[in-house]
Formats: structure tokens, C-alpha cells, sequence
């Protein structure tokens, strides 16, 4: 398959690091609008730069596009219009009306539409998935260091955004109610956030993102009837926590299984995923129907959330340390 890489940035150049080595794939280049930086990639990695976008829908089978969110919409709709299958990174688009005009042109033209959601391919939560049962209780803590380059958007589309596509697919109900709470600390976005997802069958999830903590933490936890789940992402590993039998005594009643994970680069596995779909005609594991319902819930996180400046969210924020 004949791919391409728009968009080298921080993130950009990791898909053309593997993308120019994966088997099945005969890699053309790459776009990028700095001119600078796209030489420097394609030196480092002995591919061309193409001159512009037309060259490159001209030469491709399917392109992944690692641009800035608010780029999302115009580029991948340009590559879909001309018959070539697309990787979105997260999120989809920046609005749910740009990702349901998306989804309509890539089931007009028969072409996948894959949404960059990349915790799906870790390999921790692909077995963690295999043992959800009727979850009725989750709990999300996705904490970590602000990070410059993601300003143009808040911590809901920036990280919480991978927690709620986990939770929906998850849960598969919909959702009935949400609080939400958040706060602007160094951006002009918010850049803490707590939220409430009530679920139609009972299940509730809380999550707290922030990228104003020192340290990174990103875990999950599972309370459902049969066992609790306890997942690190940033570890890739999952302990499963299960009664023996129908007494339960002491701890000692209680197994702890710590499955054996296969080790793969998640970015990795996404991408090769995606080559896949593009050879076979498969719908993507993580669809743009997917991407749009993640983004169609974190905008109603956002338009529901009390917001706050930094002052009110200093506590919670000291919270969220202790947390790690």
C-alpha cells in the first residue's frame, strides 16, 4: 500500500519512523506547511517531501494526519474527496458536525476512516476488554505535565478524550446524565477537569484529567460484579482481582491474576492496523463513528462544565498529587 504522512511534528514523525519500515507499505513521503522541518524528517528518514497536497493524493493509497486539530476537517476531507483512505489523529474534528460530514464522505466513497484513539492498541487494555463484564463502577485518573504544543485545545480533547472512547466501548449505553467541573490554570483552556458519567443500564464513571501535574499517572479501575480491573496505561499492565468462591472471608479469598501481555508499540500496531484496512477494505476498529461519538461527548462535557479560574482549582489540583 502506497502511504503518506501529513503533518511531522512532535507526534507526525514517530508515524513515518514506522510507517517507512512496516511491511506491505511502499512509503511516499511526507507533507508538512514548515518547510524546515520537513526536510529535516525526510532526511532522517530517507524519504521525500512533497511539494503539495495534490502531488501527494495523486501518489497515495492512504495517509495518516498528524496536523493541529482545527487542520483535521479540511485536510482529511480534501484526501476522502479525492479517494484516498485516512488516519485522523484524536480528535476526530474540532466540531461533531465536521466529524458527521466526514463519516457521510468516507461511506460515500468506500474509504476507511480511522480515528488516531491509540490507547485501544495498548495491549493492556485489548486485555482488559476480553474480561469487562457489566461494569458498574469506573474510576479514570489521566494526570500529567503541561505540554506546549497541545495549548490550541483543553485537557477534555487533549487527554480525557482517550478515556471517554475506552468508557463507551466499554460500557456500549448510553449516557444519561454528567456533572463536570474544571478549571483554567495556564491556559486560556481548562486544564483540570473532573466529570461525572451517568450511565442508562447504571453504571457510573468518574474521571479527573489534568495537565498541570508534576508527575504522569494514567490508570483505570474496574468495579464490576464478578472482579475488579486495575489497569496502568503508562505501565501497560492489568491485575484482575476475583473472588475464588461465593464466600468471601478474608483476602485470601481472593485470586489475583496478572495476565501476560504481549509487548508491541501501540503507535505501532494502530498504524499497522490501519495499512491493513486500507488493503482489505475492513472497517477500522476505531472508526470515525467512534471518533464522533468520543467528541460528541467531551463537547457535551464542556458545554455542561462549571469552570473556574486557578484559585478555586489549587485544592483539587493538591488533591490529584496525593492521588499519585
Amino acid at each position: 500500500m502506497k502511504i503518506g504522512v501529513i503533518g511531522v511534528g512532535h507526534l507526525g514523525q514517530h508515524h513515518v519512523k514506522h510507517l517507512v519500515h512496516m511491511a506491505g507499505v511502499e512509503f511516499q513521503g511526507i507533507y508538512d506547511t514548515n518547510s524546515d522541518q520537513a526536510a529535516s524528517i525526510a532526511r532522517r528518514f530517507g524519504t521525500k517531501v512533497f511539494e503539495s497536497l495534490e502531488k501527494m493524493a495523486e501518489a497515495c493509497d492512504g495517509v495518516t494526519i498528524a496536523v493541529s486539530t482545527p487542520a483535521h476537517f479540511e485536510v482529511a476531507r480534501y484526501f476522502l474527496s479525492k479517494g484516498v483512505h485516512c488516519l485522523v489523529e484524536k480528535p476526530l474534528t474540532s466540531t461533531v458536525e465536521e466529524a458527521e460530514k466526514l463519516i457521510d464522505l468516507a461511506k460515500e466513497k468506500g474509504l476507511a476512516l480511522q480515528v488516531g484513539h491509540i490507547e485501544r492498541f495498548n495491549p493492556a487494555v485489548i486485555e482488559m476488554t476480553k474480561h469487562v463484564n457489566k461494569p458498574v463502577f469506573i474510576e479514570v485518573s489521566r494526570l500529567g505535565p503541561y505540554d506546549p504544543r497541545v495549548s490550541h485545545v483543553g485537557v477534555v480533547l487533549d487527554l480525557m478524550i482517550h478515556d471517554l472512547d475506552i468508557i463507551l466501548t466499554m460500557v456500549n449505553e448510553p449516557v444519561v446524565r454528567l456533572d463536570a467541573i474544571g478549571g483554567k490554570v495556564i491556559s486560556q483552556h481548562e486544564d483540570i477537569v473532573k466529570a461525572t458519567l451517568y450511565f442508562q443500564g447504571g453504571c457510573r464513571a468518574d474521571l479527573s484529567a489534568s495537565r498541570v501535574t508534576i508527575k504522569k499517572y494514567r490508570k483505570i479501575r474496574i468495579f464490576q460484579p464478578d472482579s475488579y480491573l486495575s489497569l496502568d496505561y503508562s505501565e501497560r499492565s492489568l491485575k484482575i482481582f476475583r473472588r475464588k468462591g461465593q464466600e468471601f472471608r478474608s483476602l485470601r479469598d481472593i485470586s489475583v491474576i496478572r495476565p501476560r501481555l504481549e509487548k508491541s508499540d501501540p503507535l505501532e500496531r494502530e498504524l499497522a492496523h490501519f495499512v491493513h484496512c486500507v488493503a482489505s477494505g475492513q472497517q477500522p476498529m476505531v472508526a470515525g463513528e467512534h471518533g464522533r461519538n468520543a467528541l460528541e461527548l467531551a463537547s457535551d462535557i464542556l458545554r455542561n462544565m462549571s469552570l473556574h479560574d486557578a484559585p478555586l482549582m489549587a485544592a483539587v489540583h493538591m488533591g490529584q498529587d496525593r492521588m499519585t
